[in-house]
């Protein structure tokens, strides 16, 4: 029998072997672009191919050009980040001393970097305290939920605004960037929040701050720099403006995300103004900064210290270093883990080629 495909005429072999051609092109140049946007780079040994990171390479350029001038520099930048690590870690070294110290040891001063009389009484006084464990379960809730929807929201924002050939972008980008400079303010956000009837819930504690407009250009930014070439790879395999956004430019932006995460995290956890307009009369939805805080201020208008417990004395005395201490516990716990993405997030969208 004669096969059907050995009647194609010559020129039809040629379109095809183009074709195949210009597609191979494009897969390698995707590849190509993404190796190098993750950091890595094909080198050529005599051993053959191998791949090495950007730091393997510049690490290596560093040594081969490393004078004596650089060795001082070294040296004194070493130093100059040993001081001011040091200067930013002994305010929070003072606090954690703070709080695990006798009131008589806070009154007298005696305090720097090491408890005085050690004591966990105002520790165990507040989480002894049946609120406590649930203030803290709402904004660990609050927190995962609010980071979450911020980050989702944020990402679809950014993503479209980041396609320069949209013509709508030059309109929608100039009003994202007003609302950054120019606020309604605090009354006609209160007046809003009371005509939608979402006083009293948590929605109004989670909506207001739900997207920065800072963070959308950020992840804007870091949305341009995204290869083109990785795109047009995924529309030839069949993929819909979804499917490249959830499958290809979502799994590339790790950097940004972990930065977006930390900072929205930060500011959820930490939140408790938003707690004290709108969810002051409803106890059992507190987030555990506005609980926190009613503690502190109850602690410093606390009556004549004569008529008051040792206890109570103690309390009143260090409660505003245990709280802050609680409150950072987390958030301290957290950085390490996005800490490896925080700074090529933060730069990754400032430089252009």
């Amino acid at each position: 029998m004669v096969n059907m495909d050995d009647k194609r005429t010559p020129e039809e072999e040629l379109l095809e072997n183009e074709h195949r051609k210009i597609e191979a092109e494009k897969k390698e140049r995707a590849i190509r672009y993404q190796d190098r946007f993750t950091g890595k780079e094909k080198i050529a040994t005599g051993e053959g191919t191998k791949i090495k990171s950007y730091d393997q390479i510049r690490a290596t350029t560093v040594k081969m050009k490393e004078g004596k001038g650089y060795r001082v520099f070294t040296i004194f930048n070493t130093a100059l980040m040993i001081v001011i690590s040091i200067v930013t870690l002994f305010p929070f070294m003072y606090l954690v001393a703070q709080s695990f110290s006798s009131n008589t040891a806070i009154d007298k001063g005696l305090i720097y970097l090491w408890p005085v009389e050690f004591n966990i009484t105002t520790y165990v006084s507040i989480i002894q305290k049946g609120e406590f464990l649930k203030y803290y379960g709402n904004t660990v809730i609050y927190t995962l939920v609010g980071t979450f929807f911020s980050l989702f929201l944020t990402s679809f924002i950014a993503y479209p605004l980041s396609k320069t050939h949209l013509r709508a972008n030059k309109i929608i980008t100039p009003i994202v960037i007003f609302t950054m400079y120019f606020g309604a303010g605090l009354v006609p956000n209160y007046v809003l929040m009371m005509r939608l009837g979402l006083r009293e819930t948590v929605a109004a504690f989670l909506l207001p701050g739900m997207i920065g407009t800072f963070y959308v250009l950020l992840m804007r930014a870091f949305f341009i720099n995204t290869p083109r070439e990785l795109e047009e790879a995924g529309e030839l395999d069949g993929l819909s403006p979804f499917g490249v956004f959830f499958r290809i430019v979502i799994p590339l932006s790790k950097p940004i995300i972990a930065t977006m995460t930390l900072f929205y995290a930060v500011s959820y956890w930490n939140g408790w103004f938003n707690a004290f307009l709108y969810l002051n009369s409803v106890r059992e939805k507190w987030p555990v900064a506005w609980y926190l805080r009613t503690i502190i201020v109850g602690a410093s208008t606390s009556s004549d210290p004569g008529q008051v417990s040792a206890e109570t004395q103690q309390v009143a005395a260090n409660i505003k270093s245990c709280a802050m201490v609680l409150m950072v516990i987390p958030i301290v716990c957290a950085y390490p883990i996005v800490q490896r993405y925080y700074v090529q997030g933060m730069t990754l969208g400032s430089v252009k080629e």
